[in-house]
């Protein structure tokens, strides 16, 4: 396949207004063609996570963000079905439990992170923690935050420091042998519409929707401001968003996996494994035990 070059037009590296940056883009092919690069993408980005299995110093964090219906799920499966199922994990982050309130918001992905060697996926992630709590402060008063009885006791300075702390969080496990990508997929409010639409209209996907969903619509525009503020405080040169165009659902998929490609190509030192040593010159001996077995 060509080489791809979708990591420089969708790194964060700059301020961002989402309402400048394209929810659609020309790559000058056809679905059915994505479809087949993407299954090309898929092969290779399966046969790096085995390298990186054996070579047992990384491990993959992906994040993923986006509006209702950007299409989180069914990127999910098709960009990482081809991986070995012990190689990859998908972890979708609800309304936290009881068990999970009882420590700090950032507790129940610190435990979900990966395995050396491993890719996991959030689906919906951290960052839930300065988007829907900051859209819906009154959730934060099921944290019992010492001096927090009620949304007005919430410090003006209160989210700056939460998206901080995430900085330093990512810091602190990039630092130790994490790969960290975060994408928002980027959707317009038109096509959200459409995919809704959709929804109600085909009986075998009537079960995805809610009422609720619409609820959230009417908060879109407050959605994609504290989106943007999120992403310019949070995206570091060692931990970068990715904005992906997401309006078409192919196109969509195969930039994420392009990502993921060429920025997991840099890790040049990730190695195949090797036999220990002393064992390449008694494979001989053990395939001859082997065969008299």
């Amino acid at each position: 396949m060509k080489e791809t070059h979708f990591s420089p037009r969708c790194k964060v590296v700059d301020q961002i207004v989402l309402d400048d940056l394209p929810t659609e883009v020309d790559l000058g092919m056809t679905d059915e063609k994505a479809i087949k690069q993407l299954a090309k993408l898929r092969d290779k980005l399966s046969k790096f996570q085995d390298k990186m299995y054996a070579h047992n110093r990384y491990s993959v964090l992906i994040c993923i963000q986006g509006m209702d219906t950007s299409g989180k799920d069914s990127l999910i499966r098709e960009v990482f079905k081809e991986f070995n199922p012990r190689g990859v994990v998908v972890q979708s982050f609800k309304t936290p439990n009881s068990a999970e309130l009882e420590h700090d918001y950032l507790w129940r992905h610190y435990i979900a992170l990966p395995e050396r060697g491993k890719f996991t996926v959030f689906n919906r992630t951290h960052y839930e923690n300065v988007l829907v709590t900051r859209v819906h402060p009154e959730y934060l008063l099921n944290e019992n935050l010492p001096g927090i009885e009620k949304v007005e006791d919430v410090p003006a300075d209160f989210w700056d420091k939460r998206m901080q702390q995430i900085n330093n969080f990512e810091q602190h496990i990039s630092e130790n042998g994490m790969i960290v990508f975060k994408f928002f997929l980027h959707l317009s409010k038109g096509e959200q519409k459409k995919r809704l639409f959709r929804r109600l209209n085909k009986d075998e996907h009537n079960w995805k929707f809610s009422a609720a969903d619409l609820k959230e619509r009417e908060l879109w525009d407050q959605y994609a401001e504290y989106y943007e503020e999120a992403i310019n405080k949070t995206s570091t040169k060692k931990n970068p968003w990715y904005v992906i165009p997401s309006d078409n659902k192919a196109l969509s998929r195969l930039m994420l996996a392009g990502i993921l490609w060429e920025e997991l190509q840099k890790y040049t030192d990730i190695k195949q494994g090797e036999l220990e040593a002393g064992m390449e010159e008694n494979i001989e001996l053990y395939k001859e035990q082997l065969r008299n077995d």
